[in-house]
C-alpha cells in the first residue's frame, strides 16, 4: 500500500494586495483632502509650522474687504454666514476657521473675526508665512 504525500500549505503572505490597499487609501486622502485658498497678498511671519485643516476661510485684506472662502461678504453678514457654514458642517467639533489677513493689517479686524469663531464655539488660527 502506497501512502501518498500530503499537499503542503505555503506559508506565504501576498504583498500584492497590501500596496494596493495603501496606494488606493493614498490617492483617497489625496483627493478629499481641502486645498488652502489663500488670496495672493502678504503674511504675517512665523516661526510656527503647525498645519491645520482649513474648513473656513475669512480673509481680510488692507482696505478692510472680507471674503468668507473666497466669496466677498460685508462685515455685518460675516457672523451670520459663519453661523451657516458651522451649522452646515457634518461635525461642528473638528471645525476650523482659518484667519488670513494681511500683513498692515489692524489687530481689530483679525480679532473681530477671532470673537465671532469663539461666540460659534470652533477653533481659530491665524494664517502666516514662513520667516524668511
Amino acid at each position: 500500500m502506497a501512502l501518498s504525500k500530503r499537499s503542503k500549505v505555503s506559508a506565504e503572505f501576498s504583498m500584492s494586495s497590501l500596496t494596493d490597499i495603501i496606494f488606493l487609501l493614498l490617492i483617497f486622502f489625496m483627493l478629499t483632502s481641502s486645498l488652502v485658498q489663500i488670496q495672493p497678498f502678504e503674511l504675517p511671519e512665523s516661526d510656527s509650522k503647525t498645519v491645520a485643516p482649513t474648513d473656513l476661510v475669512v480673509s481680510i485684506d488692507q482696505d478692510k474687504r472680507y471674503t468668507l472662502n473666497g466669496k466677498p461678504i460685508s462685515k455685518e453678514a460675516l457672523q451670520k454666514g459663519l453661523a451657516t457654514k458651522v451649522n452646515e458642517a457634518v461635525d461642528k467639533d473638528k471645525v476650523f476657521v482659518t484667519v488670513v489677513s494681511e500683513v498692515n493689517n489692524e489687530f481689530n479686524e483679525t480679532l473681530y473675526v477671532l470673537k465671532i469663531a469663539n461666540n460659534l464655539r470652533v477653533k481659530a488660527i491665524i494664517a502666516t508665512q514662513a520667516r524668511k
